[in-house]
């Protein structure tokens, strides 16, 4: 089996790990999405709450600070640094399907990655995050677009890419298809690129 690798960014309320993890299990590959924070706590000694938290806020300018030559690591910056290196090493290792943490992105320059961006109507996913997220929200649209902006903003000043931009991923699919569906087309996509048989 060819080793490859699928990063999956999504919408909230997408559906984007459920779709993860049953294409994973379609093709026989490794799914990881918050198993990732696990991981990340336990190279760095920090707490899985504390990992968390710095995947919701803006970190410092880690690639800012590196380009100007005056680097001075924060825990924030070596949270972020493990991770990285965690998803290479996954990557490398064999078939996997990565969930979010700026994977796309990590593994730009990985040959044999296909990079997933899956959406779907604003409606869909406020409906979705409380009845199937079990999510206790007043304004169901309201949360799905505020989780969006913190996803946006982390993901853009960390890669100094944007976001969702169709140009920096190989498919875009909208779910509202149905969560098997959108799998069973991502399958079919990596059949057509070569990545599985």
């Amino acid at each position: 089996m060819k080793n490859y690798a699928v990063t999956i960014a999504r919408e909230h309320g997408s559906g984007g790990r459920m779709i993860g993890k049953k294409l994973a299990e379609s093709i026989g590959a490794d799914f990881y999405d918050r198993e990732l924070i696990t991981l990340t706590a336990k190279q760095t000694g920090l707490s899985e709450a504390f990992i968390k938290d710095i995947e919701e806020k803006k970190p410092s300018s880690l690639l800012y600070s590196l380009y100007m030559g005056n680097y001075v690591p924060n825990v924030y910056d070596e949270a972020f640094i493990v991770q990285s290196n965690l998803i290479r090493t996954i990557a490398e290792r064999g078939p996997c399907v990565i969930v979010g943490r700026c994977a796309d992105y990590i593994l730009k320059d990985y040959e044999n990655c296909c990079r997933i961006f899956i959406h779907a109507p604003t409606e869909l996913r406020a409906k979705r995050i409380v009845e199937e997220y079990g999510e206790d929200v007043k304004n169901p649209v309201a949360a799905v677009k505020r989780w969006d902006k913190k996803r946006a903003s982390y993901y853009n000043f960390v890669t100094q890419s944007i976001w969702g931009r169709a140009q920096n991923y190989n498919m875009t699919i909208d779910s509202s298809i149905g969560i098997d569906e959108t799998a069973d087309m991502i399958k079919i996509y990596l059949m057509n690129m070569g990545l599985i048989g």
